[in-house]
């Protein structure tokens, strides 16, 4: 058998955690961990690869399905809405603004480019009948349900 060695105390090798912590700089270490510095120009140039991923919000309701997504700077014409069988696809793209030579950009987080999200369906919604509309920078698509199958109430009678 091997015997473990334990060794207490600091030996010398590392400062006392008490050291440690008056010395460490949180904002230091991330400068490091990132290799970034502020303002310097390549450090933002990374975040412009950003793709473009639209959130989107999904509600049922008793009539059929809402679906709603933010999406500013994104034009009409640059929007593709299909349903094929049950699969809801909804894709498009937002462009970059062009930017001037010799312009100094201290922080670029807008994400561009293109995107593609896709939805199952369940059965007995009306594909004839959907709604898509785009306004102010919301896109609102509006999937009713057959009415057959939409809840129906059934009126229960007493027995006498």
């Amino acid at each position: 058998m091997g015997n473990v060695e334990i060794q207490r105390g600091n030996g010398g090798q590392s400062p006392a955690p008490r050291q440690l912590a008056r010395d460490w700089d949180p904002f230091r270490a991330m400068r490091e961990l990132l290799h970034w510095e502020p303002f310097v120009d390549s450090g933002f140039r990374a975040l412009e690869a950003a793709a473009f991923s639209p959130d989107f919000e999904v509600k049922e309701t008793k009539e059929g399905f809402e679906f709603r997504a933010d999406l500013p700077g994104v034009k009409e014409g640059d929007l593709d809405v299909r349903l094929t069988q049950n699969r809801l696809t909804i894709s498009g793209k937002r462009e970059s603004e062009k930017t001037e030579k010799g312009e100094t950009y201290y922080a670029t987080e807008r994400s561009y480019g293109s995107f593609s999200r896709a939805f199952t369906l369940p059965d007995g919604v009306e594909a004839d009948k959907i709604r898509a509309e785009l306004k102010e920078g919301v896109l609102t698509l509006v999937i009713p349900k057959k009415p057959e199958v939409q809840p129906k109430k059934i009126d229960v009678k007493s027995a006498k």
